[in-house]
């Protein structure tokens, strides 16, 4: 990076910090458009905690997600996932990356909404599934069609995630561009006067 470019994106991030104040910053979006890679980033730009609701599910359970979904069933998954992550965002500023079907349970979305700012990373399905059939650890792609089944998952919860306070294009390029674009949109709020409330926990 030339010296104007490291200073723009310490200027940029120092903006988007500001604008976040006590505020976690919360990814949602369909698996594989890259909530814990591009927030594990911002966060270490930001200098504030990342955390990724998956991992601490799977850490308080003591199973993976898979094992959950098998041994409990997506009812009550949700649940669960709805108690994790109520507890993790009363405390903040941080980044934290909640797992594809968590903005759709309407628990979960209700504490994203007074949790913090959310991000919508947004992927077409070739980008997602170019990310998402080389791993074979998603329990909802485990069908015959699994493609179809992405696609499915796409047109049932992208209006959903469109609630989101911001929607960032996630595309396949470097991962510092996509950061970038995430904080330009954060920063960006200030100037709309739109920023959802610091909520009292």
């Amino acid at each position: 990076m030339t010296e104007a470019a490291t200073s723009a994106a310490s200027a940029l991030s120092e903006k988007a910090r500001a604008v976040l104040g006590k505020r976690n910053l919360i990814f949602v979006g369909l698996m594989g458009a890259g909530k814990s890679a591009i927030g594990r980033l911002v966060a270490q730009t930001l200098s504030i905690p990342f955390i990724d609701t998956d991992a601490e599910i799977e850490k308080v359970s003591r199973m993976t997600i898979s094992e959950l979904f098998a041994a409990y069933g997506e009812t009550e998954f949700r649940a669960l996932e709805t108690r994790v992550i109520e507890r993790l965002l009363r405390g903040g500023p941080r980044v934290v990356s909640t797992g594809g079907g968590a903005f759709i349970n309407e628990a979960t979305r209700h504490q994203i909404k007074i949790g913090g700012i959310s991000v919508w990373l947004k992927a077409d399905l070739d980008v997602l599934w170019e990310r998402v059939n080389k791993r074979d650890h998603r329990p909802l792609l485990k069908t015959e069609n699994p493609k179809q089944t992405l696609e499915n998952l796409m047109n049932q919860r992208y209006p959903i995630y469109a609630e989101a306070d911001l929607t960032v294009q996630s595309e396949n390029v470097r991962k510092d561009l996509m950061v970038n674009e995430v904080l330009a949109a954060v920063a960006n709020l200030a100037s709309e006067g739109e920023l959802p409330s610091e909520g009292e926990f």
